[in-house]
């Protein structure tokens, strides 16, 4: 794996952790898409330090149990002002 990816996916996973980010709002602040997030963490860190993709995914995993929620109270915000 070349150091470039390494590097990227060690940035990526303590990004998740800091910020609580999404799959989504972290492939907009790397510049590469869900898929390359998705990898990098479940992947590629894991031989790189599976400690550390251990927590990342602690995280990704809550965000994935709580999408639901979130997709519900953005639709909810949307009706709300269309209606305002």
């Amino acid at each position: 794996m070349k150091d470039y990816i390494e590097e990227r996916a060690v940035e990526i996973a303590y990004y998740i952790i800091e910020n609580k980010a999404t799959v989504r709002q972290t492939a907009v602040a790397f510049g590469v898409s869900k898929s390359t997030i998705h990898k990098d963490v479940t992947e590629r860190l894991l031989q790189i330090n599976p400690s550390l993709a251990g927590e990342a995914r602690k995280v990704l995993d809550l965000n994935k149990s709580e999408r639901h929620i979130r997709g519900g109270l953005a639709t909810r915000e949307k009706y709300l002002h269309q209606h305002a």
